[in-house]
C-alpha cells in the first residue's frame, strides 16, 4: 500500500505549492514512485510541476456517463473496466511521477455508483505506487462526499487569518464526524510574514486562536517572494532553489511526521 498524503483547506492558501513541493522533494530524495491526484477542477497542479494535461478524468466521466444514460453505451467492455480503461488514458506518465488530473466537477444528478466505480478504478491504480499525493479543490466536498482515498496523513492548509483557522478546523471536525480513515491530521499555516533575520511565528492573536481552536498545528511556511515570482511569470514551482526558505520550511515540517520526507 502506498504512503497517501492528501492536501486540504480553503481557497488560495497555497494547497497547491504544497503539493507540489512535497513531490518534488521526494522526487529529488528518490523516495520511490509517485502518483500527484489534482483533485481541483480548476487543475493547476500540473502548471506547478511543469507537465502537459490533455485529458481529465471529469469530462471523461460526464462523456461515459452521458453515453448510459442515452443508452449509446454498447461498448464489449463492462462498467468497470470501461472506468478503468478511462483512468489509463487520463493518466499522464512522466520519467519521475504520474499525474492524474480529475477536472470537471459532477453534473446535474445522481453519480454514487459512477463515482463508486471511478473511486475503485483510481484506488487499483494508487496502489501500485509508492507515494500518492492529493492537491484537494478546496473546501470539504471532497471529504463529505468520501471522495478523498484514506490517507496516512492530511494536511490542513491555512492561511495567517482567523477564516483560515476556521476552515481548518471545519475540515478535522468533519475528518471525525465521518470516521474517515487517517492515519495523521496536522495543520500548516502558509504565508507567514517575517522580517529578515526575525524568528518566523504568527502574531500573538492568532497563536492564541490556534490553541483556542484546539488545531494540531504541525508548522509555519514563510511569505516567499519566489513562489510569487514564478506564479507571475507562469514558471513551475518545482524550479525553485532548492535553499528557497519556503521548501526548508515545509521539507522541517512534514519530516517530524513523515520519516520518507526526511533528506538521508
Amino acid at each position: 500500500m502506498p504512503i497517501t498524503i492528501a492536501v486540504a483547506g480553503k481557497g488560495g492558501t497555497g494547497k497547491t505549492t504544497v503539493s507540489a513541493l512535497i513531490i518534488d522533494h521526494l522526487v529529488r530524495l528518490k523516495a520511490g514512485t509517485i502518483l500527484a491526484i489534482d483533485a481541483d477542477p480548476s487543475t493547476n497542479l500540473n502548471l506547478a510541476l511543469g507537465v502537459e494535461v490533455e485529458q481529465a478524468v471529469g469530462s471523461e466521466r460526464e462523456a461515459l456517463v452521458d453515453d448510459i444514460k442515452t443508452g449509446r453505451y454498447n461498448l464489449g467492455l463492462d462498467k468497470q473496466q470501461h472506468f478503468e480503461l478511462m483512468v489509463h488514458e487520463c493518466l499522464v506518465e512522466g520519467d519521475v511521477f504520474d499525474l492524474l488530473a480529475m477536472g470537471r466537477p459532477e453534473g446535474p444528478g445522481c453519480y454514487c455508483a459512477p463515482n463508486y466505480m471511478l473511486r475503485r478504478s483510481i484506488d487499483a491504480i494508487a496502489d501500485t505506487y509508492d507515494f500518492v499525493i492529493i492537491d484537494n479543490e478546496a473546501g470539504l466536498e471532497h471529504i463529505s462526499r468520501r471522495t478523498t482515498r484514506d490517507v496516512d496523513l492530511l494536511l490542513a492548509i491555512s492561511d495567517p487569518t482567523v477564516r483560515g483557522l476556521i476552515t481548518a478546523q471545519r475540515v478535522f471536525d468533519l475528518v471525525k464526524e465521518l470516521d474517515t480513515r487517517i492515519g495523521m491530521a496536522h495543520l500548516l499555516i502558509n504565508r507567514v510574514p517575517v522580517e529578515d533575520g526575525a524568528e518566523l511565528q504568527l502574531p500573538p492573536e492568532l497563536e492564541a486562536r490556534v490553541k483556542e481552536l484546539g488545531l494540531p498545528l504541525l508548522g509555519l511556511l514563510p511569505v516567499d517572494a519566489g513562489v510569487a515570482r514564478m506564479d507571475v511569470l507562469g514558471q513551475p514551482l518545482v524550479d525553485l532553489p532548492l535553499d528557497e526558505p519556503v521548501r526548508q520550511y515545509l521539507v522541517s515540517a512534514v519530516g517530524k511526521v513523515l520519516p520518507a520526507m526526511k533528506p538521508a
